[in-house]
């Protein structure tokens, strides 16, 4: 297995844990998951599906269970990345490599397979559809905005939709439409400049 050093991962800020990264990818080894790549950085999957993802950061260095809210977290070492965002991912963040517990996390590693071997998932909630009618007057008007509009993904027109609709007053609506027709038509996405 190559070191965490020589993998390409943007989950390790300022490559601050190789070593400690290193120790976590040889605890991994000693499970049937196998390792790829996927959002520039180590993800370990069993049957396809993804397990868990290790990364380092300015001040710790992580795994990631996918599906970590089913784990039964007896140890309480889980934590929620993103309160009231994340919904099944949970992290075990260490600050010190003397604090990996191999045993420990193989037992969490295993019971994170078997939680996936039997399907253990959180299906996500389909999110209410947006509807502006300020700019679908406009898509109505400009056929060449509307083409270009429907030229983005789904999710990229909502980001533009839940933008103009963000807005309280009407006023505020139009300017931000206003802002926005120009990037449309350019086939720029509210939000590419910080992908």
């Amino acid at each position: 297995m190559e070191s965490g050093k020589d993998k390409p991962s943007n989950w390790n800020k300022g490559n601050l844990w190789p070593e400690e990264l290193d120790i976590l990818h040889s605890v991994i080894a000693k499970t049937e998951l196998i390792e790829t790549v996927k959002w520039g950085g180590p993800i370990f999957t069993a049957h396809g599906k993804n397990v868990l993802g290790v990364g380092g950061f300015k001040n710790f260095f992580t795994i990631w269970f996918f599906n970590g809210v089913f784990l039964k977290d007896e140890q309480n070492v889980l934590v929620t990345a993103q309160e009231g965002i994340t919904k099944s991912l949970r992290q075990w963040r260490f600050y010190s490599k003397e604090e990996i517990n191999e045993p420990l996390i193989l037992s969490y590693i295993k019971e994170a397979i078997e939680n996936e071997k039997a399907g253990k998932i959180i299906k996500p909630t389909k999110k209410e559809e947006i509807v502006s009618e300020l700019f679908q007057k406009e898509l109505d008007i400009d056929k060449a905005l509307s083409e270009a509009f429907h030229k983005f993904s789904l999710y990229k027109q909502r980001e533009f939709l839940e933008h103009i609709e963000s807005a309280k007053r009407e006023e505020t609506k139009l300017a931000r439409i206003e802002k926005l027709k120009p990037l449309i038509l350019d086939n720029i996405g509210l939000n590419d400049k910080y992908r």
